[in-house]
């Protein structure tokens, strides 16, 4: 069970990678965004999958280079095989022409239902912020 939580933030990572596909197949139909970090409010009006895709899409483009990646130990506690919550660090680091301009990190914490994320809480210091592990 606990794979199946590691394997969703793996999937959520690829999904702000660009893999935008992803999308109909880890969020559920309706869900809540929070977001704390600055200049991330916007993310928390969106409820559906295109909504989702199309922000992620645009905030990629906005920010050639940008990689996100699982760091640190996942915490996954699950009610069933399906459904529960995973919290991980990820980070965010952005590479022009072979340099890393900006490396950053952040938490994510993902409810899941019945396979599908229905709620996300995210904080990071915004482009301003830094690494854990920098």
């Amino acid at each position: 069970m606990r794979d199946y939580g590691i394997d969703l933030f793996t999937r959520w990572t690829a999904l702000w990678n660009g893999d935008l596909d992803l999308v109909d197949e880890i969020m559920a139909p309706e869900f809540t965004l929070r977001y704390a970090q600055p200049g991330a409010s916007d993310f928390d009006e969106i409820r559906d999958r295109a909504g989702l895709a199309a922000k992620i899409d645009k905030f990629r483009a906005e920010r050639p280079g940008l990689e996100y990646s699982a760091q640190g130990v996942p915490v996954v506690e699950m009610a069933d095989a399906r459904s529960g919550i995973v919290a991980r660090p990820y980070g965010a680091r952005i590479v022009q022409d072979g340099i890393v301009v900006r490396d950053l990190s952040g938490t994510d914490i993902l409810r899941f239902e019945n396979g599908q994320i229905v709620e996300v809480w995210s904080v990071s210091g915004g482009a301003e912020g830094r690494s854990f592990y920098a």
